[in-house]
């Protein structure tokens, strides 16, 4: 590798992971140490970036990064593999105990191939006994939700499965905020998917969380209109907008949508975008300064942030 510093804009370009995520992963679980000028801006190397885009893989496949952000790098590359097996031809299979979740998510995958709505409810809730609620929905329901595209698309399983467990999960996912439902003093989030975007089970797993972080979640549904989702807002007195992109990722109507809610949205109210199809559309998202967040540990950090009175941004 090279010897030359990447400036954190340079790295959020070629990690795919935002600046604000970078800062929490650094000062929360010193993931990694960047070095500083003289003014104080951070500078990173290409052994750093590479933890980085390492961590992103590892996290979006459903491990937390407090229990990842300090392991070697060695041994993130294995961890990495073995949750992409493509990527590596020997590469080790996660053990339960090294996340807690594999045993639960190839159970959830066997019932969906097997169309079984019980045995796919039983898993859900086992996982959820097991891992609590935010260790089941990020990872074993949020894994799950981008596998069942996954392999819907490259055809190993039908159209009818996909729909089967799109049908499950959005029933579980429901239920599954309702328990953490918060008091009127809460902050209010608002979530929806934009207009023509009609594949919710990201935004349903972005209500469930934050649901079951405190937050008032008021949910939307999908293929909203920038107006309707910002009327909700105002009327709510939201703190923030949260939407979903998943497909398409080609919608020439999406730039107008998202840049109409950002005008429409007072400048207090915080927007959020995250899913599969994000990278399609960041050029948009960056003129709005809209929040990206990656995966759903990213969201959390977000939301925690967003929960305080003000909030100072880092350099």
């Amino acid at each position: 590798m090279s010897n030359t510093l990447l400036s954190i804009n340079a790295v959020v370009r070629r990690t795919g992971l935002s600046a604000h995520v970078i800062r929490i992963w650094e000062k929360r679980y010193d993931a990694v140490e960047p070095t500083r000028t003289a003014t104080n801006r951070r500078l990173y190397s290409d052994e750093q970036v590479e933890r980085l885009m390492l961590l992103r893989e590892i996290t979006q496949a459903g491990q937390s990064i407090g229990y990842v952000a300090k392991l070697p790098t060695e041994q993130l590359k294995q961890l990495a593999a073995a949750s992409f097996p493509s990527k590596g031809t020997h590469a080790p299979r996660l053990s339960t105990t090294a996340t807690g979740s594999s045993s639960f998510f190839e159970d959830c995958i066997a019932a969906v191939k097997a169309l079984d709505s019980r045995a796919l409810e039983k898993g859900l809730k086992e996982a959820e006994t097991a891992l609590g609620a935010q260790g089941m929905l990020q990872r074993v329901a949020a894994p799950l939700a981008q596998t069942i595209g996954t392999l819907w698309r490259d055809g190993t399983i039908t159209a009818a499965h996909e729909h089967f467990a799109s049908a499950v999960l959005r029933t579980y996912l429901a239920q599954a905020a309702r328990p953490f439902a918060s008091g009127a003093n809460e902050p209010v989030l608002i979530v929806a998917t934009p207009a023509g975007q009609l594949h919710e089970l990201g935004a349903l797993l972005v209500a469930a969380l934050a649901a079951n972080l405190g937050w008032h979640v008021t949910y939307l549904g999908a293929s909203l209109p920038a107006p309707e989702i910002a009327g909700a807002a105002k009327q709510n007195r939201a703190r923030a907008v949260a939407l979903s992109l998943v497909y398409p990722e080609d919608d020439p109507r999406m730039e107008g949508e998202l840049t109409r809610l950002h005008e429409l949205l007072p400048p207090e109210i915080k927007l959020i975008v995250g899913g599969r199809a994000v990278g399609a559309y960041q050029e948009t998202l960056r003129k709005i300064r809209a929040l990206q967040a990656t995966d759903l540990t990213h969201l959390c950090s977000a939301l925690d942030e967003l929960r305080k009175p003000a909030t100072v941004a880092g350099k």
